[in-house]
């Protein structure tokens, strides 16, 4: 008897999300479909029913942020209750940049997560990495609306939340991490707020 559409519609979100989890902890090129299909408790031969290749995987993967990510779900859900982009977008820089998103590993933003890895893959996970990029910039630009540099500040925002929050996964040090946090925040609320 064939699954029904459900089924592979399923099975398909369990192999990206367990591939989004195991490249988040241990980059693309140190996991392997095999390793990605037994987290998700299935077969290898599975995987090519549902993907044409790692790469093409690694694209699901990254763009799937938008939609499983806690994160990312309770900006979308407060963005239907917000009509002020002012305020999504203030959301937004705050949650990016706080504590409880840089502790909780498997949910990391492939945009800070994974960017040696993206530069490095094909264009399929450049593609949607990309998308995230211009999907972040969209918000703090629509913030912006009416200001003559808002292009150039809605980009500086995505760079100082998604480089604050490279640089503090990659110290040891408590203190610095925080500090690169806060700095990044209060520039980014800086552009926010000026006009």
């Amino acid at each position: 008897m064939p699954y029904s559409p459900e089924h592979a519609v399923q099975t398909r979100a369990r192999i990206v999300e367990s591939a989004r989890r195991l490249f988040n902890r241990h980059g693309f090129e140190q996991v392997t479909i095999d390793q990605i299909m037994a987290s998700a408790s299935l077969t290898r031969g599975a995987f090519y029913h549902h993907f044409r290749s790692k790469d093409d995987l690694y694209a699901s993967a990254v763009a799937s942020f938008v939609t499983c990510n806690p994160f990312a779900v309770q900006t979308a859900d407060a963005a239907q209750d917000l009509d002020d982009p002012q305020k999504l977008a203030r959301m937004l820089i705050e949650l990016y940049l706080s504590d409880e998103v840089l502790e909780n590993i498997d949910m990391h933003c492939p945009l800070y997560a994974l960017p040696s890895d993206v530069a490095r893959a094909g264009l399929e996970p450049q593609q949607a990495y990309t998308d995230l990029i211009r999907g972040m910039s969209y918000i703090y630009r629509a913030a912006l609306e009416g200001i003559s540099d808002a292009e150039r500040r809605a980009e500086t925002m995505v760079a100082l939340c998604v480089g604050g929050m490279v640089l503090a996964r990659t110290t040891n040090d408590a203190g610095l991490r925080k500090s690169l946090r806060a700095s990044a925040r209060h520039q980014a609320l800086t552009l926010l707020d000026a006009d």
